[in-house]
Parts: C-alpha cells; sequence; structure tokens
C-alpha cells in the first residue's frame, strides 16, 4: 500500500485527499464562522442571535446556503459578463490555495515548503486583484469606489505587515512555517515582538475589510461596495472568501507569533493535549477578537485609515525591524536560544 502511494498517481491521490481533509472542515469552519459571528454580537449587543432553524439555531447557516443556491444569479445589462462571473471565484480560490503550505501540527501541512511565508505573501497579494476586477466589471460607480477603497487599503497594509514578517523571520532564520512554529517552543514571539503582533493583527483587519476598516463596504455610504451588483452564489463567494481569510490571518498570526500548535504550558508535560487542539484554541481566540472588534469599534473615516497605515504603522513596524535586527547583531540574542 505504502509503495503506492510513491508512485506519480498514488502522489496525486494523496494530495487530493489531504487537499479534502484539509477543505472540507475549512468551508464548515466558514460556515458556522458566520454563526458565531452573529451569536457573539447578539450577546454583546443583549439579543439572541440566530436560534429558530434547528436547535440553538444550529441549522442557520445551511438555511443561508440554500437560500443562496436557489436565488437567480443577476447580471448587470452594461456588465463585462465573463470578469463579473470570474471575479468572485478568483477571490474564494485565493482564500482556499492559501490553506496549502499552513501546518496545523508538526509537519502537518499539503505542501511543507522552504518558502511557505512568501507563498502566503504571493496569494495575499494576489487577492486584490479579485476584488478590482468586481468593481470594474460590474459597470456601477458604487461598485468601483469600493474596489478603488479596498485596493488602496490592502495595499497600505501590506507594507506594514510585510515589516512584521521580516521582523519574524530574522529572528528564525528560515522560511518555513513549520520552522517558524518549532523557534518559538521556549518563548511564543507574541511576548519580544508584542508591538508588532498588535501591528500585524491590526492590519489583518484592514487587509480583509473587517471592521472598524470595512470602509470598502460602508453601507451609509457607497451601499456595500465593490460587491453591490452581485447576488445570489457569486455574492455568497465573496461572502465565503472573506470569512476564509478571517481565517487564514488568524492562522497565520497564530503561527508566526502564538506558537502555533506548541502548549502554552512546556514545562507541565503530563498536561498532554493534541497539537492540533491547541492550534484551533488559538485560532478560535483571533476569530473570537475579530468578532469583538466588530461588534466594539465604530467605523474609522477614510483618512484616518490611511493616516494610521502609512504615519503610524509603517514607522513603528520599520522601526522595530532596525531594532531587533541590531540587537541581535549586536547581542547574538535570538528570542528560541
Amino acid at each position: 500500500m505504502m509503495a503506492f502511494f510513491d508512485t506519480d498517481l498514488g502522489i496525486v491521490i494523496l494530495t487530493l485527499l489531504k487537499s479534502l481533509a484539509l477543505i472540507v472542515p475549512l468551508l464548515i469552519g466558514v460556515a458556522y464562522l458566520t454563526y458565531a459571528e452573529r451569536k457573539v454580537m447578539g450577546a454583546i449587543q443583549l439579543r439572541k442571535g440566530p436560534n429558530i432553524v434547528g436547535p440553538f439555531g444550529l441549522a442557520q447557516p445551511f438555511a443561508d446556503a440554500l437560500k443562496m443556491m436557489f436565488k437567480e444569479t443577476i447580471i448587470p445589462a452594461g456588465s463585462d459578463r465573463i470578469l463579473f462571473m470570474m471575479a468572485p471565484m478568483i477571490t474564494f480560490g485565493l482564500a482556499v490555495v492559501a490553506w496549502a503550505v499552513i501546518p496545523v501540527n508538526d509537519h502537518w501541512a499539503i505542501a511543507n515548503i522552504n518558502v511557505g511565508i512568501l507563498y502566503l505573501l504571493a496569494i495575499s497579494s494576489l487577492g486584490v486583484y479579485g476584488i478590482i476586477i468586481a468593481g470594474w466589471a460590474s459597470n456601477s460607480k458604487y461598485a468601483f469606489l469600493g474596489a478603488m477603497r479596498s485596493a488602496a487599503q490592502m495595499v497600505s497594509y501590506e507594507v506594514s505587515m510585510g515589516f512584521v514578517i521580516v521582523t519574524v523571520l530574522i529572528c528564525v532564520g528560515s522560511l518555513n512555517l513549520n520552522d517558524i512554529v518549532m523557534a518559538q517552543r521556549h518563548i511564543w514571539f507574541a511576548i519580544p515582538l508584542f508591538p508588532m503582533f498588535v501591528v500585524f493583527f491590526i492590519s489583518g483587519l484592514a487587509e480583509t475589510n473587517r471592521a472598524p476598516f470595512d470602509l470598502a463596504e460602508g453601507e451609509t455610504e457607497i451601499v456595500a461596495g465593490f460587491f453591490v451588483e452581485y447576488s445570489a452564489m457569486s455574492f455568497a463567494l465573496f461572502f465565503l472568501g472573506e470569512y476564509a481569510n478571517m481565517i487564514l490571518i488568524s492562522a497565520t498570526t497564530t503561527i508566526l507569533f502564538l506558537g502555533g500548535w506548541l502548549s502554552p504550558i512546556p514545562f507541565a508535560p503530563f498536561i498532554w493535549v493534541p497539537g492540533v487542539i491547541w492550534f484551533l484554541l488559538k485560532l478560535f481566540a483571533c476569530l473570537f477578537v475579530f468578532i469583538w472588534v466588530r461588534a466594539t469599534f465604530p467605523r474609522y473615516r477614510y483618512d484616518q485609515l490611511m493616516a494610521l497605515g502609512w504615519k503610524v504603522f509603517l514607522p513603528l513596524s520599520l522601526g522595530y525591524l532596525v531594532l531587533v535586527a541590531g540587537v541581535l547583531e549586536v547581542f547574538g540574542w535570538l528570542p528560541n536560544a
């Protein structure tokens, strides 16, 4: 049996099985993240949230999916039909393929490549194309304005996120995500690199167009932004892509700063919990903060959003990068030493 998986056909089948083992739980997680968000926001705002469809409202995500599947897909008369339909597929596809290099446990990744962090940066940079294409192909002023806002926002905050990632990489000496996690076996990078941890997480909110940085979807100004003309499953793909990106940012934060699957109690070996469980608990904690922030903070003005990215986060991340590099050069100290 093992010899079969060493053949070309066996490798293809094994890769497909790995992909299904990742994609199916991811899609279920995306569906129930929408449920969790509505429940958590309901509790914060002193209301119940979904509680009718199924016990405790647990069937609500499937009811929403069926509703989207049976709705009519409306294509605006003046739109570019091909690009209009391609945009949500690009957005959702990129949100899924980025997971190929995410390790949920030691060497548990579809592709454990040596440049995994560069792969993530490349995929996240491509994500802006789906949004720009959607805004342009819709032939709507509101959609185009939302797309331009989103593109400027994502590009602005990617610069700071890049400096944060470089700061982590010089502490590890490797671009492999598995190595980054193992470098935190003594101390999580969230402690010595706490300012970078904060900058990365807040930049992640801006990258995913989440409150308080949801300017691209500002209902009060541009009526849902770049996907205002979308309906049915094309709208659902944008919706799923946003929540899949939320989970991806949370997973990346967990790997870079929270020790991935490593236990937070390294000096208590008698307390054994599988690494996947630790990874998921940290992931859920990050997602809870995503929802908490949305329910708590008002939306920024666009000039405040740009000022925060270029005048605060960029100098802070660049300065901390120089500081960390100087400490490593002068003292030869590493956080995992």
